[in-house]
């Protein structure tokens, strides 16, 4: 009798160990989800702790900097730009903590000294009790474009020095 006790006493307690385990189940698929759709966007994203140092960083971010997600975590944030714009960078995460998300362009140094144009959001990340965390830093390199634009407004000017060359000049009076 206490066999047949402890027998549906270990059934009932898979059967509820198992309802558990589908209601636990969506959650983890979608915590999946999202981590692996961050690591396949198009963008760069990282979130950076509180002490200023990569969390961690999607592939796209890293590519952009000339690395690997691997060699970045760890790495203070702040160096991704040249030494000269670090007062500006602080004063932009000043305003970041004060506003919310703060969006800027900036120029960027990558791990093997690369210069690259970048265009930056910071958002702050809270915890449960509403204590700064950290923030996610998203980057869109747009070097490629800015040197297109340098290129056209190049080719522009000397366009524009030629036609005034071939202008014949005034006549005297």
């Amino acid at each position: 009798m206490f066999w047949l006790f402890l027998l549906g006493l270990a059934t009932v307690l898979t059967i509820a160990l198992r309802r558990t385990r589908r209601k636990l189940q969506p959650l983890d698929d979608e915590l999946y989800s999202k981590t692996v759709a961050v690591d396949y966007v198009q963008s760069g994203v990282a979130w950076v702790r509180a002490d200023g140092t990569f969390g961690s960083v999607n592939q796209a971010f890293a590519a952009i900097f000339h690395s690997s997600p691997a060699n970045l975590v760890g790495k203070e944030w702040f160096k991704m730009f040249p030494p000269e714009r670090y007062d500006q960078v602080n004063q932009i995460y000043s305003q970041m903590l004060l506003q919310g998300a703060t969006t800027f362009d900036s120029p960027g140094v990558s791990v093997d000294g690369a210069m690259l144009w970048l265009n930056v959001r910071i958002v702050p990340v809270h915890d449960h009790n509403m204590r700064l965390a950290g923030h996610h830093c998203l980057i869109e390199d747009r070097t490629r474009l800015c040197e297109l634009e340098e290129r056209l407004r190049a080719l522009s000017v000397s366009v524009e020095r030629r036609e005034l060359r071939r202008q014949p000049a005034p006549a005297l009076r």
